[in-house]
């Protein structure tokens, strides 16, 4: 077969599909052909790569390390002839439902003061939100797009950054007029710091001292499963809280919150992602428009 002969990008689809559905008989059921087709395909892009891409066995598929590479590879590349393509296509038009998980600090603080403006932009769009800080798997929750802080860990999903912010340690004024302000690291010991009920990445507060890095360890009297509802707390009183800076930029600005420990803190940016499925193909121009808007717009 010529190299002419190749369809590149069908085999990349194909793959892609193979990688993102678990199997050759799911990705076949995609793509509208046969099983066999799609292992004949397969094998043949691995024989012209002269690597082993996947390992097959009865129970289910392994990507190899050359296989993980042309994946990444590979979801880059379709989106970017997707979005070469994009500006000659007619009749293109951003409609249907997105289905939108976030975080109910982001989803308050930043994306609901924006969305009116999109759905000005993008009048035939419905959207379906949902607020969780657990992470979710975007398949079984059908979401088109999550928005998550931290590191990539799921290798089928494309992120897109949208900002990072700093850190804060706040608490009320009747709480630090009832307990006292900290004013050094140690004196963390004896206040009632709020913690979050589900793992973090980092198990404490980093903080700075003396020009060195610690951890304040976390054995909170209450904990809350979402930022939200930390916030709530720390305003009502019942302990110190490490937040977001825009979630509590507002409470700082009325009073409702005080920055405290401002030198120790290390300077810690939580950086944010819209997280998308790499399908292979085209996104939806909802999908599409949507990370549009909010790469442009948001501002942490």
């Amino acid at each position: 077969m010529s190299r002419q002969d190749i369809n590149r990008s069908g085999e990349m689809e194909v793959f892609v599909s193979v990688v993102e559905r678990g199997g050759f008989s799911a990705a076949a059921q995609v793509k509208r052909i046969t099983p066999s087709a799609v292992s004949k395909l397969v094998a043949r892009l691995e024989a012209r790569l002269g690597a082993r891409l996947v390992n097959r066995s009865t129970r289910k598929l392994q990507l190899t390390p050359e296989g993980c590479a042309f994946y990444e590879r590979s979801i880059a590349i379709l989106a970017d002839i997707a979005e070469a393509e994009r500006p000659a296509s007619s009749g293109e038009r951003a409609s249907g439902r997105i289905r939108i998980n976030t975080s109910g600090s982001f989803g308050n603080h930043v994306l609901a003061p924006l969305l009116p403006a999109f759905m000005a932009l993008h009048p035939a769009v419905t959207l379906d939100i949902a607020h969780t800080d657990r992470v979710v798997d975007l398949m079984e929750e059908r979401a088109d797009v999550a928005i998550r802080t931290g590191p990539l860990k799921n290798s089928s999903l494309i992120a897109r950054k949208l900002g990072a912010t700093r850190k804060l340690i706040v608490a009320s004024p009747d709480y630090l007029k009832r307990y006292g302000e900290p004013c050094t690291i140690a004196d963390l010991s004896r206040h009632c710091r709020i913690g979050f009920s589900y793992a973090r990445a980092v198990e404490g507060w980093p903080l700075r001292e003396g020009g060195e890095m610690v951890t304040m360890p976390i054995t909170p009297g209450v904990q809350v499963g979402d930022g939200e509802a930390m916030r709530h707390l720390a305003i009502a009183g019942a302990g110190l809280a490490r937040l977001a800076a825009f979630t509590v930029r507002a409470d700082l600005e009325a009073g409702r919150l005080i920055q405290v420990l401002e030198a120790a803190n290390p300077g810690d940016m939580e950086e944010f992602y819209a997280l998308y499925m790499g399908q292979g193909g085209p996104l939806p121009a909802r999908v599409r428009a949507l990370l549009d808007f909010l790469v442009s717009h948001v501002r942490l």
